[in-house]
Parts: C-alpha cells; structure tokens; sequence
C-alpha cells in the first residue's frame, strides 16, 4: 500500500460526496473523490494532518502522457523492478516520495520499463483513500 502523510488544502461537497484534495511532501497535490461529508466524518477540515492511501495495483505507468481524464499524476524516475511471469513491482522516484506499482509483466515490457528511465504514476481519484 502506497501511503503518503499530507494536509487538506481543499474540501467541496456535493450531496453526499466529497471532493478532497491533499497537499503532500513536494507540494505535490493528490484528489480524492469520499462518500463521506464533512458532516458525517469529522476529520474533514481544512488544514487537518490525513494520511493517503493508494493500493499497488491501483498505480497506471506511463512514459508518455497525452490527455487523460486522470487527475492524479506523479512524474519520476524508476529506481527498482522486479519481474514475475505475470506481474511486475516497479518503484518510481517522486518529488511526493516513493510510488510503488504493480502491473503485468507484459505491459512492463511493451512500455519498455528499466531501472533509470522516467515514468509518470496516475492514480485515479476515486482508488485513493483518506485516514485521520
């Protein structure tokens, strides 16, 4: 489980959901989409310490990004791999921290992944999750 400690920098409720958005190390600003308002979980506040969280698997890898209706993107530099017959575990380099992915195998070679060259980590916004 990727995890990152930030603040909230911004809340925006619609109904009964919330849009989140945490400022973390690197002034790196990471969304999030709760079924949660700040009337029914009382950590929302403005300013208020969360940890974030984001599954492995949930990371997307790119060497190229176009337009993409993915919010969350972390540029870096990929420090480690480890490939299995089907499933690959990458570290990416961030200005946030370390991102770890976990993708196949066979995607890790068609992007033609190695140790040093530059990727960017998406997460989409609904995959990451806040904790007091």
């Amino acid at each position: 489980m990727n995890s990152f400690q930030g603040a909230i920098t911004h809340i925006q409720t619609s109904g009964n959901l919330t849009m989140v958005i945490v400022t973390i190390k690197g002034n790196v600003s990471i969304k999030a989409v709760l079924i949660d308002t700040p009337k029914t979980a009382a950590y929302l506040v403005l300013g208020r310490e969360v940890t974030l969280m984001f599954k492995e698997t949930e990371v997307v890898l790119a060497t190229k990004v176009g337009a993409l209706s993915i919010d969350n993107e972390l540029n870096g530099r990929i420090t480690a791999m480890e490939n299995g017959a089907l499933l690959s575990r990458i570290c990416l380099s961030t200005s946030a921290g370390e991102v770890v992915a976990v993708i196949s195998t066979d995607a890790a070679r068609k992007l033609a992944l190695t140790v040093g060259k530059e990727a960017t980590a998406m997460i989409k916004l609904n995959e990451v999750i806040l904790a007091p």
